[in-house]
Order: C-alpha cells, then sequence, then structure tokens
C-alpha cells in the first residue's frame, strides 16, 4: 500500500518533474563547458612525400593548433607533443592538389586523451612538380672597396659550385647561388673569409654546408699614366737642313711616384727629342726618341724610334755653302741668288755663241 502511494506520488505532475530533471542536466554541461580552458599554439606543418614530387609554390609553413579541456590537461601539452602534416606519398603525377591537414600525437602526456584538438586550417593546397637536382656556381657577392692605391687582382672560392635541390621549374631557373655581402672596405693584404651561400627559394634545398670559403688576394697598385700625342722636337740638326719627322709625335706611359703626381703631370715642350747632330747630308734616317728624366716615374715611349726625313733648307736657311766651279775657286753665295748665277751662265753662254755667229758671218763675206 505504502508502495502504490509512493509511485502515485512519483507520477503526479510528471511533465513538470521531467522537465526540472532536463534542466538541472543542462546547468551541469553548461557549467561543465564553461569551465573548460582553451588554449592554441603553432606548429611546423610537415610535407610527408614519397621524394618524386615536391611542392613547387608556397604554402602555409605553420598551422595553428587549438587546445579545449580541463585545465590540467591543456597546460601539460607542450608545442612538441603535437605534430601536423599533410600526406602526398599517394600522389604520382606533378599538378594542383587540394589535401587534408592531419595531426598526430607525437609524445603523449598523461590526460592528453580528454582534451579536444582541431587544427586551422583544416586542409591546403598544394602545387607538385618532380624533384630534380642541379649543380650551378657559386658567385661572391662584395661591399666596399679596397684600400686607395691596392687593387684585388684575383679571388677564389671553395667550393666554387654547390649542389641544389627543388623542383623541376624552379631549379632549372637558377643559373647562380650568391654569397652572403662580403665586405672589402679597407684591405690592404690577402684575406680569407667563410660566407654563407644564400638559398634563392625556400622550396630550393642547398646540399653540403651552404657555406664557401672565400680567398681574396690584394696587392699595391702602381700608379699609371698615358699621355698620347706629345709632340717630339728635332735637335743638334745642322744649319743648312730641314728635317721632317715620321711620326711627329709619340704617346708617353708614366709608371710610380703618386697618382696625383701623375694627373698633375705636364710635359715640357721640349719633353720628347731626336738628336740629329749626327746626320751630315740628305736622306731618311732612323733616331731614336729621347725623353727627359721625371723623378720617381719610370718612364716608356712609343714608339720608341722615328724617322727623320733631311733635305737641304732652301727656303728656310739664310745661307748655304754651294759648291761652285768658277775658274777653279769657290764662291760663296745666298740661297736664294743660286737661281740667279745659273741664269747667269746661261746667259753668257748665249752671248759666246751669238759672237762665234758674227765672226763666222764676217769671214764669208770676205
Amino acid at each position: 500500500m505504502d508502495a502504490r502511494k509512493i509511485l502515485i506520488r512519483a507520477v503526479e505532475n510528471w511533465p513538470a518533474k521531467v522537465l526540472s530533471i532536463g534542466v538541472a542536466i543542462m546547468l551541469v554541461v553548461f557549467h561543465r563547458m564553461s569551465a573548460l580552458e582553451e588554449r592554441f599554439f603553432s606548429v611546423p606543418l610537415t610535407i610527408e612525400r614519397d621524394g618524386l614530387l615536391v611542392p613547387s609554390s608556397p604554402y602555409p609553413r605553420m598551422v595553428r593548433v587549438n587546445l579545449r579541456g580541463e585545465a590540467n590537461s591543456v597546460f601539460s601539452i607542450m608545442e612538441s607533443d603535437i605534430e601536423v602534416y599533410v600526406d602526398v606519398e599517394r600522389l604520382e603525377e606533378p599538378g594542383v592538389y587540394t589535401v587534408p591537414v592531419q595531426w598526430r600525437k607525437r609524445n603523449a602526456p598523461q590526460g592528453m586523451e580528454p582534451v579536444q584538438i582541431t587544427v586551422e586550417p583544416m586542409e591546403i593546397t598544394l602545387s607538385l612538380d618532380r624533384r630534380v637536382t642541379r649543380a650551378v656556381p657559386v658567385t661572391a657577392n662584395f661591399r666596399g672597396q679596397v684600400e686607395a692605391g691596392h687593387s684585388m687582382t684575383s679571388f677564389s672560392l671553395n667550393p666554387p659550385q654547390v649542389v641544389i635541390e627543388g623542383p623541376q621549374a624552379l631549379v632549372s631557373g637558377v643559373s647562380e647561388i650568391f654569397t652572403e655581402v662580403i665586405d672589402i672596405e679597407g684591405r690592404r693584404s690577402n684575406f680569407f673569409v667563410t660566407a654563407a651561400v644564400l638559398n634563392p627559394d625556400p622550396l630550393v634545398i642547398i646540399r653540403g654546408s651552404g657555406t664557401s670559403e672565400f680567398h681574396g688576394n690584394v696587392t699595391e697598385m702602381i700608379p699609371v699614366r698615358n699621355i698620347a700625342n706629345v709632340p717630339i722636337v728635332i735637335t743638334g740638326l745642322a744649319q743648312g737642313f730641314a728635317a721632317e719627322l715620321e711620326p711627329a709625335a709619340a704617346n708617353i706611359r708614366l709608371e710610380g711616384g703618386t697618382q696625383a703626381a701623375l694627373d698633375g703631370f705636364t710635359p715640357a715642350p721640349e719633353f720628347l727629342s731626336v738628336d740629329g747632330s749626327g746626320v751630315y747630308q740628305p736622306g731618311t734616317y732612323t733616331l731614336r726618341v729621347l725623353a727627359l728624366a721625371v723623378e720617381d716615374v719610370s718612364l716608356r715611349v712609343e714608339p720608341e724610334e722615328v724617322v727623320i726625313h733631311v733635305s737641304f733648307a732652301v727656303e728656310e736657311q739664310e745661307y748655304e755653302d754651294v759648291e761652285e766651279e768658277a775658274g777653279g775657286e769657290y764662291i760663296q753665295a745666298g740661297a736664294e741668288d743660286i737661281g740667279e748665277i745659273e741664269e747667269q751662265h746661261e746667259d753668257d753662254a748665249g752671248d759666246e755663241n751669238e759672237d762665234e755667229g758674227e765672226d763666222q758671218s764676217e769671214g764669208e763675206e770676205l
């Protein structure tokens, strides 16, 4: 009888009782959910492949991992405990694919199971191309200037080339790999540095150590100045001769001293000359070009020899000795009067012929 009363009272007004129980359950669940902790961090994205295909376009390198659960469980999980990856091993042909982003536990700490784990983004689009390798030369990248008066005459890199690996389209477009900047400012002697080799694209892999040993050879530079078309003068030529040079000018090369001194140097009017004192009669001669000395400077002349054409100076010299036979004696005449003397000889010869003609006529008349 008591049990029947209890049952009647339990089912009495049951809709309200069921609603109350449901509300109580919901409150408990809501309370538990509001008490859960949320946490996120980023981890690297790994591409799992079989080695035939590699990514050929940029893709997210980091993925956000979201954790939700009780505080003790959420904060016990570290970034190193979660591995995020995409699997492209089943793909065999180059192309563009959309693949899901997956995660797995690398290290499973206590209390990890109740934690809800999600990743963002949930999928990515990948462009895949065939993997190729290629050897390319390493090029040094300089900055600055060696010390004034010095020159870097040569340099070398060891290794002179590296092997790169990556998608075919990218690797085929790489013709050289540059080093990091090598500072040569103020260098005055041979030097050695280890320089990093710069990767031209994150999708390309440089095999080896990724460095190259740079050896630079620096030597002192001798100041040099070239001066063209310096006139050549004739000295020591005997009176009564005229001469022409072929060529009439030469080029000089100055080495030594300081660059400022060489730049300010001006050849004197008779800086280059030829000595004509050994010429005694008209003709063509080859003479050596002589140059005045310049202090602390070595000098080179080009050409070293020139041709000189010598003749009598009929118009330019006031007097010359002319050998003229006149009754066995020599006379000295002005150069300008030589023509008059010859004309006089012709006139005298004409007068003699006329006299002979007159004498012959008189003989005939007799």
